[in-house]
């Protein structure tokens, strides 16, 4: 790939949850609004590879859940042209049960993890209720075995998956998490994932209530701002918002897949 080319990113959404403000922030919200969490995976998509952010959860998990299951994350990345079975390489930001359930989906991809959210998902802090709530023992197993099939590529703070593609751990939500900065026409965009769910965590700095570490919620919030091009050039994980943000990847795919290369539209 040459140094210059640039990448397109498309924001694939999945699933919905249906539920009102004051659940959206540690401190609460005297608004007491509807704001709902859409569930997305991201493609990160040059002339010569293709690399997939997440990869969602099964219907089944979002009956588990109680979570509006709309499409299968793979269904949705062949609306845009990406056949699964030929992805080699996808990122996981977190091995929360919404981001790491279909890692069967698959079958000829790399995994990048940074090694301390496998410390933790396998580790002591899983003895606690409430760390472990958001993760899935099966999810965790699953990843386990694609280590020992040679499919893992750990990352240890802040790596170069290709030129023009950055991981870089932020923490706070999970305690490995890490947000992905790419190269595109417009700028650096951050896609931030659950670093901050909606563009009101990160522009009022008001977290998120899963959280393993508020410090590092809070600073993982100015390390957004850092990375990106500008404060537009951030998306957040769960924000509905990014839909009407952004335009739709084709005509059709309104409402459903968003270009995040391509300059806001509101």
């Amino acid at each position: 790939m040459a140094e210059d080319e640039c990448y397109t990113i498309y924001a694939i959404k999945y699933a919905h949850h249906h539920r009102n403000s004051p659940l959206n922030f540690i401190d609460g919200d005297s608004h007491d609004v509807p704001m709902p969490l859409d569930y997305f995976v991201w493609a990160i998509k040059s002339a010569t590879r293709t690399f997939v952010l997440d990869t969602g959860f099964t219907p089944e998990m979002g009956a588990k859940r109680n979570r509006d299951f709309i499409r299968s994350p793979g269904e949705g990345l062949k609306a845009v042209g990406i056949d699964p079975d030929k992805v080699e390489d996808v990122i996981l930001s977190h091995m929360h049960f919404d981001h790491a359930g279909n890692l069967g989906l698959f079958p000829n991809a790399r995994f990048h993890i940074q090694d301390k959210e496998m410390e933790f998902c396998t580790g002591r802090c899983m003895c606690h209720a409430y760390l472990r709530h958001a993760f899935e023992a099966e999810h965790v197993v699953d990843m386990v075995r694609r280590i020992f099939e040679g499919r893992a590529h750990f990352h240890r703070e802040t790596s170069e998956i290709a030129p023009g593609i950055t991981v870089h751990h932020v923490g706070g939500h999970s305690s490995g998490l890490q947000a992905v900065r790419v190269k595109t026409e417009r700028g650096f965009v951050v896609l931030a994932s659950d670093a901050s769910h909606f563009y009101a965590n990160f522009e009022q700095s008001r977290p998120f209530p899963v959280v393993a570490s508020v410090i590092e919620m809070l600073e993982g919030y100015r390390t957004l701002y850092e990375l990106a091009s500008s404060p537009q050039h951030i998306i957040p994980g769960h924000d509905p918002l990014v839909l009407s943000r952004y335009p739709a990847a084709a005509p059709g795919l309104e409402g459903i897949v968003a270009r995040l290369d391509a300059a806001p539209v509101a």
